[in-house]
């Protein structure tokens, strides 16, 4: 007897685009989600090349045959990527919305849904593509943990067990150099990262993004150290973290601003307050200069940046691409769109992506990750 439900499934054919910057962990969901929809829906699977800008240009890439084989560990995405996003191209000094050619590309290749494996500006793009009348579902990536309505993301895991490896390794350099040495980790906006991993490698200080710190505090707090016979710190700092003063000047413009442009929307206002935040990211270098002026203490600095997002996935984050992906096929043949996937208490469910689109998560000041770091003694210049 013919089972009427595979037949409908096995006529569905699935796009799927990584967009964003990379991270550990996205080859393992392309694997998770294709072979699910092939293997157990009988779907039919095409990737895009590049994020969005394969989208929009309908540069497709095959997924049949063994595509997928071979790809779990691997780093990176084997469907490339970029940062573009449909409503909002660049081009000649102007930006243009082309979501009408990514809905031409949908329609053309004959879609039945798009799965687009992404961070916040990925869950932005997806909503305007679903209010442009596609079907879309969402999973969440993101190497700092950004992304609300979700536990975890990811890359995240990988990302901190990079991050704790290369801060326990300046522990020895700190100790026999009797230094400051400071390290820059992830995180514009949250500070996730800095925090779990400072808390795993025992770094001394802690800077994120959610706590101002007080330069003098800061530097009291680590000259007490040492004159305790404790001769270096270490200092897990946020790339986003920002000094009180600094929160200060930019609330002051802020006003100044709401006051000179009464008929700007709220929008504005906000995009105007994070070209400036923007302007005064990387204070990092700032930072060592004014702690070693006003410890007399030697100051070094370890950025790690990009180093974060590459490499071999965890098997952590192994384990919740491939569960994230595998749900997803299963939303899809049930016709389950304009979602995204994530995990809630460490299970799997979905959440509204207008729930998500445009959303923060900020670490709570009551987590209790930053009780515990408080508890211990870890200094946050506060």
């Amino acid at each position: 007897m013919i089972d009427i439900r595979k037949e409908i499934a096995m006529t569905k054919k699935i796009g799927i685009l990584t967009a964003g910057s990379d991270c550990p962990g996205l080859n393992a969901a392309i694997r998770g989600f294709g072979k699910t929809a092939r293997q157990v829906h009988g779907m039919q699977i095409i990737g895009f090349r590049d994020g969005f800008e394969g989208l929009i240009s309908n540069h497709t890439v095959d997924l049949s045959g063994d595509a997928l084989s071979n790809i779990l560990t691997a780093g990176g995405t084997i469907l490339g990527t970029s940062r573009l996003v449909p409503h909002q191209v660049v081009e000649d000094n102007q930006i243009l919305d082309k979501t009408g050619e990514a809905l031409a590309a949908y329609k053309e290749n004959q879609l039945d849904a798009l799965v687009c494996i992404g961070g916040r500006e990925t869950m932005d793009a997806a909503q305007h593509l679903i209010q442009a009348g596609l079907n879309v579902i969402t999973l969440p990536k993101s190497g700092v943990n950004d992304m609300p309505l979700t536990d975890t993301t990811i890359g995240f895991d990988t990302s901190r067990m990079i991050a704790t490896e290369a801060i326990d390794r300046l522990h020895s350099t700190a100790n026999s150099t009797h230094r400051i040495i400071i390290v820059e980790l992830l995180g514009r906006e949250v500070g996730w990262l800095t925090l779990s991993a400072g808390l795993a490698a025992g770094a001394d200080v802690i800077l994120i993004p959610e706590i101002p710190y007080d330069l003098n505090k800061l530097a009291e707090a680590i000259l007490k150290r040492n004159q305790a016979g404790k001769l270096f710190s270490i200092v897990a700092v946020a790339e986003g973290a920002q000094s009180s003063e600094l929160v200060d000047f930019f609330e002051r413009s802020m006003k100044m601003n709401q006051q000179t442009h009464k008929d700007q929307s709220a929008d504005e206002h906000r995009e105007r307050m994070a070209e400036l935040k923007r302007k005064y990211t990387g204070e990092t270098l700032k930072l060592a200069n004014r702690l070693e002026n006003s410890t007399g203490i030697e100051s070094r600095i370890t950025i790690l940046g990009y180093l974060l997002r590459g490499g071999t996935p965890s098997a952590t984050d192994r384990i919740l691409a491939t569960q994230l992906g595998a749900y997803a096929a299963d939303l899809v043949s049930e016709n389950k769109f304009g979602v995204m996937v994530g995990i809630h208490d460490g299970r799997t469910g979905s959440v509204p992506i207008e729930d998500v689109a445009q959303s923060e998560k900020p670490v709570p000041l009551d987590h209790p990750w930053l009780v515990s770091a408080r508890n211990i003694g870890t200094i946050f210049g506060d």
